[in-house]
């Protein structure tokens, strides 16, 4: 592999790309993404750096373990920025130390320097703690949504795609979309032929848009003041096929089920049960507009006995049958606060 102090530049480099690995990094949109540009760099697998090459670095030149376990040895320190044609973070876990200053000076010299940044993952965190996505739309994952919300309110997130070029920044919400992202670079540095190759070599039908939607609708339901209210809402919307009764949730939370009865009628406005009902309707909704899956698979999806239980409760929700939203296409749009979470310019413009 191409080291820090070799160059980076060759006959028939066409796009070249340095990864900075932060702590705990997510090892799948890192492994993605490098995989996409070692399949496209070469015929079949061989995988010798010619078309693409790459680069990955770390604070002190130090291995980094990613949030799985799995430790990646770096190449070596941070590399000059101008050498590269992007300069990629990849974030994971964000409970734990802040990132270190050297990563954040680092990617205000490489923005400086005018190369492009990708953020990978939580990766963004850090290059809005950077100042560099400040009055820019940021790709986030569902997840994370009202985390980069709340930290950073002067980023725009949006979390119903993803990933999202607004000029020199590209932001994507990580996992298996870093695969999308990076063939949509191939595609546009090497050429379409190479991205397909690379996708089709990883048994892959194609790469999915910028704006594909994300599997959850992010940013659905109000920000609980306290914690175990904030732990028992998000169980609830992590728990889509297999809902928890009222009971095993307060106990889940460290509560008794009056005292999370009272929680949910003082902040949401509903009850436990209540609550876990319309998220799944609203998720339910979205598999309608976004998707082919059946009336029964989407029933079974949203935790629902059947197709005729989950079509009675759809309606009492929305006012429409199943088939009327999927044929009307009126699932839920974006978050307002979100922004209209498009494509912002191209690669070449922000060159």
């Amino acid at each position: 592999m191409t080291g820090p102090g070799d160059a980076l530049d060759g006959e028939g480099v066409r796009l070249r790309v340095a990864f900075v690995l932060l702590p705990n990094f997510t090892l799948l949109p890192f492994a993605g993404f490098m995989d996409v540009l070692r399949l496209a760099a070469d015929e079949g697998d061989r995988s010798r750096q010619i078309a693409c090459r790459w680069v990955v670095t770390s604070v002190d030149r130090a291995p980094v373990r990613a949030s799985c376990g799995a430790i990646v040895r770096a190449d070596g320190g941070f590399v000059d920025p101008r050498s590269v044609d992007y300069v990629v973070v990849v974030g994971g876990l964000l409970a734990g130390p802040p990132v270190d200053e050297r990563v954040l000076t680092y990617l205000k010299e490489a923005a400086a320097a005018g190369t492009r940044l990708v953020g990978l993952c939580t990766g963004v965190f850090a290059m809005a703690r950077a100042g560099l996505l400040d009055g820019r739309q940021c790709c986030v994952s569902w997840y994370h949504y009202t985390d980069l919300a709340d930290r950073h309110p002067d980023v725009t997130p949006v979390a119903d795609q993803l990933f999202v070029v607004d000029g020199p920044r590209i932001t994507c919400a990580g996992g298996t979309g870093a695969i999308d992202l990076a063939a949509w670079l191939v595609d546009r540095h090497v050429g379409p032929a190479a991205a397909q190759k690379a996708l089709h070599i990883m048994v892959s039908d194609g790469a999915r848009p910028a704006d594909a939607p994300q599997p959850h609708e992010a940013g659905a339901s109000a920000r609980p003041r306290d914690p175990r209210l904030r732990r028992a809402v998000l169980i609830l919307e992590q728990s889509f096929a297999d809902p928890p009764s009222t009971e095993v949730l307060a106990r889940r939370v460290g509560l008794s089920r009056r005292q999370l009865e009272r929680l949910f009628r003082a902040e949401m406005d509903s009850t436990p049960a209540g609550y876990s009902r319309m998220v799944r309707l609203r998720h339910g909704r979205a598999l309608l507009t976004r998707t082919q899956l059946s009336m029964t698979a989407i029933a079974h999806e949203c935790g629902f006995a059947d197709a005729s239980h989950f079509a009675r409760h759809l309606k009492s929700a929305f006012g429409q049958s199943p088939q009327a939203v999927r044929a009307a296409g009126a699932g839920p749009g974006p978050d307002p606060a979100q922004g209209p979470g498009s494509v912002i310019g191209d690669v070449a413009a922000a060159s």
